[in-house]
């Protein structure tokens, strides 16, 4: 089987990409960039960085979660025409997995390129969120629960992700200050992190644990409550964003500088309901899809220099550490209170962010991932870079509550 590579990539700023005009009702809401500008510039940028043109371009992919809801569009895929006019009758598909829709998308690409299928693919995650009012929004993201007994029931994923972190403090038996304390400092390293991104949603969030502990239970500037014991600064961003690469053969691109093998694949899918996980506290799946990552790639999790993960929320920041077995299973709060995962580690973790602070336009997630961790390993940090030159890097996108768990394992081959 050939291996497949990344030789270019492209993120656009991610944010609340749009314009008040009633700020009374907030429901006059004006695009600033718009969900077909974004696919066009990602698109653009990602195949100007690999060197290419949009000529040597085989074939796309989109990964969106759900344009159909957020911006009135379906039939996503054939925007990407709009790139360049030589994409007009290149195949075009779009994949769907919620939040890991545009990992599956490089997954797809990836198997089309081992088949022998295509040369270069162009891979676009995208999402346009802001449009939409919050009740709106929030009613568009149950649909990527089980419906019938979750987002039917009045469940929103900040419900869905504080059962895990209820199970979690049951099964390692951490009263409430102590898991607040470890979900804290996760979530400020993550604002410290992005603070040196330029992409970045939110570049001055509270730096310290301690300051997000302080701040109030109610009022303006406080650390609400959502879904306990999840607070406001334990949720990601709603974020309007994309973000492209462009993969080859990796016998096409020896002769390249700037070349990052996707070495080794995890996709592993589990139970959509959350009642019918037997172990909560755990991302069963997601380990699963780590072994499968790991193994394909010929690694351990000695040879990772730095993760992109799916803090969606901050307790999956704990539980996708403790699967990419970076922490041990009930430790990684224990680790972040201790300093760990910073840029000075062995291993760094959400040096962009996160999705806590770089932003989580839903199905641009995956592939701002690969683009981010790409150019990490490529000596082209967006935003802080590691002190150690990095060789091996991992992602861990997830979709939905944990239910489909994409891991890729990245590593410098020029």
């Amino acid at each position: 089987m050939s291996k497949v590579s990344i030789i270019g990539a492209y993120n656009t700023k991610f944010g609340s990409l749009i314009e008040i005009k009633d700020m009374i009702s907030f429901k006059r809401k004006i695009d600033q960039k718009s969900f077909y500008d974004l696919i066009i510039e990602a698109g653009q940028g990602a195949i100007k960085d690999s060197g290419l043109e949009a000529k040597d371009i085989d074939a796309v992919w989109i990964g969106s979660c759900s344009p159909s809801r957020f911006v009135n569009q379906e039939h996503v895929a054939p925007i990407a025409v709009a790139i360049d006019p030589s994409l007009r009758f290149k195949p075009m598909t779009r994949t769907e997995c919620a939040c890991a829709s545009s990992s599956v998308a490089i997954y797809d690409a990836v198997y089309a390129i081992e088949a022998g299928r295509f040369k270069n693919v162009l891979v676009i995650g995208v999402e346009k969120m802001n449009l939409l009012d919050t009740p709106a929004m929030t009613a568009t993201l149950a649909t990527c629960s089980y419906y019938p007994e979750e987002g039917g029931k009045g469940a929103t994923f900040p419900s869905l992700f504080a059962e895990l972190a209820k199970a979690y403090a049951d099964h390692y038996r951490f009263t409430d200050t102590e898991l607040r304390t470890q979900l804290a400092h996760v979530a400020a390293l993550c604002y410290r992190n992005a603070a040196s991104n330029p992409l970045a949603h939110v570049q001055n969030g509270p730096a310290t644990a301690e300051a997000i502990l302080a701040l109030p239970e109610t009022g303006r500037g406080s650390n609400l409550m959502i879904a306990p014991p999840l607070r406001l600064h334990d949720c990601s961003l709603v974020s309007d964003g994309a973000a492209a690469v462009v993969l080859t053969a990796t016998k096409h691109a020896r002769s390249r500088d700037r070349v990052v093998e996707i070495a080794g694949i995890g996709h592993s899918a589990e139970y959509l309901p959350l009642s019918r996980r037997p172990n909560k506290h755990v991302l069963e799946a997601g380990k699963d899809a780590v072994r499968k990552a790991y193994t394909e790639a010929g690694i351990t999790v000695a040879d990772v220099d730095l993760a992109e993960v799916h803090d969606c929320f901050t307790i999956n920041q704990l539980l996708t550490t403790e699967a990419l077995g970076l922490s041990a299973d009930g430790k990684a709060g224990a680790d972040y209170v201790a300093g760990r995962f910073t840029a000075d580690d062995k291993v760094c973790v959400n040096l962009s962010g996160g999705l806590k602070a770089k932003g989580h336009p839903v199905g641009a997630t995956g592939a701002s991932m690969h683009a981010l961790v790409y150019k990490q390993l490529i000596g082209e940090p967006i935003g802080l870079a590691p002190k150690r030159k990095p060789s091996v890097g991992v992602t861990f996108n997830v979709g939905g509550s944990a239910v489909t768990n994409c891991v890729s394992v990245l590593r410098r081959v020029r």
